[in-house]
């Protein structure tokens, strides 16, 4: 008689500890796959709020600044091919700048450089170049316009369009933000690799598609 009562006291109890496996395993599930888009947001955040501290835990920069280097390089080489074989003098401006490829990663392996690649300003290979200090929105868009009016009109200027982001998972432990700005403009992405569950740091970028 003990035996017949206990059972059914026994079975809710073990369906109720079931489910609240369940449950908490679909929640872990659903905030793995939500923690790349809430680590993109908290950058934006910290990019807009200057907040360095932040920037610096979800960066790796030496595995970015690896990833900067080769990506500039290519980038560097492959515009030197093309300009030697029509305009040989041209090419020059590029094999100039092949000399200040590590002065340039170093300056977007910062802060300042993560903020201006989640804003759509990658490097472009220029000698000198730099990233623009990170700000809000009203002194990058004032820096723009300024720059934009003191460059001279040609197929070279800094595109005046915002640039859009397309977000989203490559395979399980890589995210990539992608950026375009115009239709036929050249994407480049910010790639993102999973730390742990829940965690996220960017550690590479593609130039070249």
């Amino acid at each position: 008689m003990t035996a017949e009562y206990r059972s059914p006291a026994r079975k809710p109890l073990t369906t109720t500890i079931v489910t609240g496996v369940v449950f908490v395993v679909v929640v872990l599930a659903a905030f793995s796959y939500a923690s790349p888009y809430l680590v993109l947001s908290r950058l934006r955040d910290a990019v807009q709020a200057r907040d360095s501290a932040t920037i610096n835990r979800y960066v790796d920069y030496p595995a970015l600044r690896v990833s900067l280097k080769a990506e500039v390089t290519q980038m560097l080489s492959r515009r030197v091919d093309a300009e030697k074989l029509q305009h040989p003098l041209t090419a020059l401006g590029a094999l100039v700048g092949m000399a200040f490829v590590n002065p340039l990663v170093d300056a977007y392996a910062t802060p300042d450089g993560v903020a201006a690649l989640l804003k759509g300003l990658p490097p472009r290979g220029e000698p000198g170049e730099a990233p623009p200090p990170a700000g809000d929105a009203q002194t990058d868009a004032a820096q723009q316009g300024q720059a934009e009016r003191q460059a001279p009109a040609s197929p070279a200027s800094a595109p005046t369009s915002a640039a859009k982001a397309n977000a989203g998972y490559r395979d399980s432990s890589t995210f990539a933000v992608t950026y375009t700005r115009d239709p036929g403009g050249v994407p480049y992405s910010v790639i993102f690799h999973r730390r742990g569950w829940f965690t996220w740091q960017i550690d590479a970028v593609e130039l070249n598609p």
